[in-house]
């Protein structure tokens, strides 16, 4: 990775871990799943951590990552802020997660699996007062568990939770694998408030996310297998959607993608991840369970649509 010597020297000087951004943004630890959050003039990055030995196993997860930036370049390693167990009903699998502030706390949404008392994979959240914890089961229980939806038979279908608030606080979690589903939340951010609904979406496979620009709503998807990104808008949360293609291609050595899109000092970004990191030393390479974070910009169209994002290996310049 091209890094600034000069300012590698200062951070060190200073005590500091810095990562200059080339994609992918970290080569030293693996991270998947992104989920950012603008806070004032710096961007928060949460991350899961790919541990498995090699990429012919399964995902090994045990806990979630965070890193801070003020220029989307350079990236402050502020170390793990929670474990799946940390969830004392979960058995482990720390997946994807969605950190959101409301109320001047921050609320950590998040996939593990849940115990034998409720078989499955299901939705956990913590709060907060920092945006590097500690962070705390704001419930004692599971917010979704699998037998709450029955429309897949898989156990996983109640993954990847994404957050969304409207300007008047009404808080909605977008969520599913292969079912898109939402849901509003209680104002207290740790009920739901009323019936869990399907979305009608096409292609649809896991990592919802929504982001809004003027008057648009805009729910971006990971779709098909191996995974892309879709994209679907919306002039409500409650939809319709209206379907706009497919967003980015496959995003390299590993049949998953997950998004998230911020605008931040009036730029918008597009983070997902990929399986580039290359070997290093003993260290095997990155692919289908030991993933990437990397980040390019994301643009649109006069009309409002969005324009397919262009993957990079020099990332933001």
């Amino acid at each position: 990775m091209r890094k600034t010597l000069a300012l590698i020297g200062l951070n060190a000087m200073l005590g500091l871990s810095p990562a200059v951004a080339d994609n992918p943004i970290f080569e030293h630890v693996f991270t998947a799943d992104p989920a950012a959050l603008v806070d004032g003039d710096t961007v928060w990055l949460y991350t899961g951590h790919d541990e498995a030995p090699n990429n012919d196993v399964f995902f090994e997860m045990h806990d979630w990552l965070a890193f801070s930036s003020k220029d989307m370049k350079t990236w402050q390693e502020h170390g793990p802020i929670m474990k799946a167990v940390d969830f004392e009903w979960a058995t482990g699998h720390a997946w994807a997660s969605h950190m959101v502030k409301k109320d001047d706390k921050y609320w950590f949404y998040t996939t593990v699996r849940h115990d034998d008392t409720h078989p499955g994979f299901a939705v956990g959240v913590a709060v907060s007062d920092s945006p590097t914890g500690p962070f705390k089961d704001a419930r004692g229980s599971a917010l979704v568990t699998n037998e709450m939806t029955t429309h897949t038979p898989n156990d996983w279908d109640d993954i990847d939770p994404a957050i969304y608030i409207e300007d008047n606080g009404d808080t909605y979690m977008f969520f599913g694998n292969l079912a898109p589903k939402y849901v509003k939340l209680k104002d207290n951010m740790i009920e739901l408030d009323g019936e869990i609904k399907l979305i009608d979406i096409p292609h649809f496979t896991e990592a919802a996310w929504v982001h809004k620009k003027g008057d648009t709503y805009y729910l971006s998807y990971a779709c098909f297998f191996p995974e892309k990104i879709c994209y679907a808008s919306s002039d409500s949360i409650h939809g319709p959607w209206e379907y706009g293609g497919i967003l980015n291609e496959i995003a390299g050595n590993t049949e998953t993608n997950h998004q998230s899109i911020i605008e931040f000092k009036g730029q918008s970004y597009f983070i997902y991840h990929t399986g580039g990191v290359p070997p290093q030393g003993d260290q095997p390479s990155g692919g289908r369970f030991r993933r990437s974070v990397a980040v390019d910009p994301l643009y649109y169209n006069e009309d409002g649509s969005l324009k397919r994002v262009i993957m990079t290996t020099e990332g933001i310049e």
